[in-house]
């Protein structure tokens, strides 16, 4: 009994990704749509990244093998500068978007720490219908968070993990240039 009672109330519990994706572009939408300026709409849109997205396992993913060959230190201010670029620029590609309406298609559980879901960006007279997968970690089944965005095919965490190994090695293999390229960013 107390195994079935502990699976149920496990299960009502837990967070749907479907649920948890459509509830935020939803929220996200809504902010887009208001009359508030653009930078209340980026404050408000930064909470939302904050709340429902993995910077840090991004910003560790997008590092590569260079995570494993800096210090702790080196980790530390590469997590402070990361989460302000991610916040930055998640915000500031989102901000323009009048009213995007997004719907959640289908999910599917890749494995307990993964599920896909399917979405997309619904079409307007001026944009084409855009597909979005959302790659959701789901190792705490309660707290749902955003791993990855990939849309129509190009993965957002493998594109900026190759953008970023392309600065570090293109400078000696010297992680201080990445650094000094998200500082600027971040400005």
């Amino acid at each position: 009994i107390f195994l079935f009672t502990f699976n149920f109330n496990y299960s009502v519990c837990a967070v749907e990704p479907s649920k948890f994706i459509s509830k935020i572009t939803g929220k996200a939408s809504s902010i887009l749509a208001s009359i508030d300026t653009k930078e209340n709409k980026i404050l408000k849109l930064k909470k939302i990244a904050a709340d429902s997205v993995d910077i840090n396992g991004i910003g560790l993913y997008t590092l590569g093998k260079h995570r494993k060959l800096i210090s702790e230190s080196q980790k530390s201010t590469y997590n402070n500068l990361f989460r302000e670029y991610f916040l930055k620029s998640f915000s500031n590609r989102l901000v323009d978007y009048s009213d995007p309406k997004i719907e959640v298609k289908s999910e599917e559980k890749l494995s307990e720490k993964y599920t896909i879901v399917r979405s997309i960006l619904v079409a307007t007279d001026k944009r084409p219908e855009v597909k979005l997968d959302w790659r959701v970690y789901t190792k705490d089944p309660n707290n749902p968070l955003i791993r990855d965005l990939v849309i129509e095919g190009l993965s957002l965490a493998r594109t900026q993990k190759e953008e970023f190994n392309s600065i570090i090695i293109s400078n000696n293999n010297s992680i201080d240039a990445l650094f000094e390229n998200l500082i600027e960013f971040n400005k």
